[in-house]
């Protein structure tokens, strides 16, 4: 049931992608805002949102879309939040609480947090919610939905401001959890850019492989390789920043990988039957795990992966 009465009255969208989209339709539908205002640097992105009447208000420059709004949302790539932050600064009022969607945590911090005035509240968060999909089309209200919506607040954050942002998230469907920047970046390298990663591998390993035609490789792709190239088919922009701005724990997991990897290989070549078996009974268990928690949803517009903003 929608809001009595609205959580802000003037909402900032800086990028009006997947999130961006999905955040003005449902804030739309829940009542969550008595204004959208929305702001992006492509022109034909902003004239798309326009059409689809997303927002109340449509600003080529972000510091125009920020003067005002009692909550400014961040969603661009995670390489151009400084900038970004840097640009709706000056125009921020008194009290003002600014939020991101990045999926690296502590990269975010460390870029917008020195270009804020004082005045305002930041309080970093991340949606894990997403498809491979982007642009203003690919939104729907329901993204959100039984979702996870990670908040990292630095320390020293205000706690209303916190707890406002957590209700925000709460109204358009996510459940909530406050986490330490760098654990999150730990976490998701491991959960969400990993996979991205090894997805990307697999996909360039078999336009690669010589004695496989292209048209082979199309022609009889099993589930496992669709699902690879859908997770491959995510926008290359995001997942560059995410490999420059989360290097360490991306690396670490990469490190990791390849050991078991070289394990696994190990006992292929030695002919061990109960190591392999030992490994799949393990791996099942955690799929059962996943499904059990409800974070398993077969539909063709959730992705596995938390998608970036195009600005």
């Amino acid at each position: 049931m929608p809001l009595s009465q609205p959580m802000f009255d003037r909402v900032a969208l800086i990028g009006i992608g997947l999130i961006g989209s999905s955040l003005a339709r449902v804030m739309r539908r829940e009542n969550i805002a008595r204004e959208i205002f929305i702001s992006t640097r492509s022109k034909d992105t902003l004239e798309r949102a326009r059409q689809l009447e997303l927002g109340d208000a449509y600003f080529a420059m972000a510091s125009e879309a920020a003067k005002d709004a009692d909550l400014v949302v961040i969603s661009v790539p995670v390489g151009a939040s400084g900038s970004v932050a840097k640009a709706i600064a000056p125009n921020l009022k008194s009290g003002a609480i600014v939020t991101d969607v990045g999926s690296t945590k502590t990269s975010v911090i460390a870029q917008i947090q020195p270009e804020l005035p004082e005045n305002v509240h930041f309080v970093p968060g991340h949606p894990i919610a997403g498809t491979e999909y982007s642009g203003p089309d690919s939104g729907f209200a329901a993204l959100f939905e039984d979702r996870w919506c990670i908040l990292t607040p630095p320390d020293g954050t205000d706690e209303n401001a916190v707890k406002m942002l957590a209700n925000f998230w709460h109204a358009c469907g996510s459940d909530v959890e406050l986490m330490d920047a760098a654990h999150h970046d730990q976490v998701l390298a491991l959960v969400s850019h990993l996979p991205q990663l090894i997805s990307y591998n697999i996909v360039a390993t078999a336009s690669d492989f010589e004695d496989v035609s292209k048209a082979e490789v199309i022609k009889y792709s099993a589930s496992g390789f669709r699902d690879f190239t859908r997770l491959a088919s995510s926008d290359p922009t995001m997942w560059r920043d995410v490999c420059l701005h989360n290097k360490e724990a991306v690396l670490e997991m990469l490190a990791r990988f390849s050991e078991d990897l070289s394990s696994l290989r190990a006992s292929i070549r030695r002919g061990d039957g109960d190591s392999l078996f030992d490994l799949f009974s393990k791996t099942r268990s955690i799929r059962r795990s996943i499904i059990e928690a409800g974070q398993d949803i077969d539909a063709p517009n959730f992705g596995r992966t938390p998608m970036d903003e195009e600005d």
